[in-house]
């Protein structure tokens, strides 16, 4: 596993009052026994998990396949499966997903932080590897999605006040004014290997506030054993390390003090 910067990992955490995160995901993609049929393991998962996560619902998936056969019309055909079985908490907030390709956390607003979480994910985790025996992890990611209600003054604001590379426009002599904008980039941390998607939109003014949808997805591709959580709770705590720091430096210090932010 490539070497993590603790020092930088240390210095970025921090805790926010009231995060503007609506959903965050953990998604561990792993390969599973080509024999695996998941619906075989719905019975002894909803016991595992039923006194967090009492309700259960079935995610389906469907593909469209179109065929065209010389001089035939072309014909399509529908194919339909089980995608994931979900697990939810009594208020479903919070859910835990045994997928096709592997398994993942969910978790709705309001979102606390990563530590918090943690241990559930490391039990739901347990139980999945148990049930499932996925036999190589191939991708681990964080990503987070938060909304962030930009304060208006009569209608207008200035981006640079709330972002450190606020959007542009070209100067053409006139004045122009944003009704929107949208901004992604994809990176990856040359120390790290780690990648991430940056993507940087608005929604329609609420009461007087701009919503900005920071959504920042960091993943790592790999190849390791599911069986030591060590060495994947590793891998995540360097995830989380690049989500933070992207978040810290994507942000104006006084966008930060919207949440009311305190240094760990």
């Amino acid at each position: 596993m490539p070497q993590v910067n603790r020092t930088i990992m240390d210095v970025t955490a921090i805790h926010l009052t009231h995060a503007p995160i609506i959903e965050a995901v953990l998604d561990i993609d792993c390969d599973l026994p080509p024999t695996l049929d998941l619906s075989d393991l719905q019975a002894d998962a909803a016991v595992a998990l039923r006194e967090r996560y009492p309700k259960f619902r079935k995610q389906f998936i469907q593909e469209h396949v179109i065929t065209k056969e010389p001089d035939a019309p072309a014909a399509m055909r529908v194919n339909k499966g089980l995608g994931a079985l979900q697990f939810l908490a009594e208020d479903e907030k919070q859910l835990v997903q045994f997928r096709l390709n592997g398994f993942s956390f969910n978790r709705l607003e309001p979102y606390t932080s990563l530590d918090k979480y943690l241990p559930e994910i490391e039990a739901s985790w347990r139980i999945f590897r148990e049930l499932a025996k996925p036999v190589q992890i191939r991708r681990i990611g964080i990503r987070m999605i938060n909304r962030i209600l930009l304060p208006m003054l009569e209608g207008t604001l200035d981006f640079g006040d709330f972002l450190l590379v606020p959007p542009r426009l070209p100067s053409i002599g006139a004045k122009l004014g944003f009704l929107s904008f949208l901004d992604q980039h994809l990176a990856m941390d040359a120390e790290t290997g780690n990648r991430v998607n940056i993507v940087k939109t608005t929604q329609a003014p609420v009461d007087g506030k701009l919503p900005l949808i920071l959504d920042i997805d960091v993943f790592q591709l790999c190849q390791t054993t599911p069986d030591d959580w060590s060495d994947l709770l590793e891998r995540i705590k360097s995830l989380r390390s690049l989500k933070n720091r992207i978040f810290q430096h994507t942000l104006t210090q006084q966008c930060l003090n919207l949440f009311s932010p305190s240094a760990c």
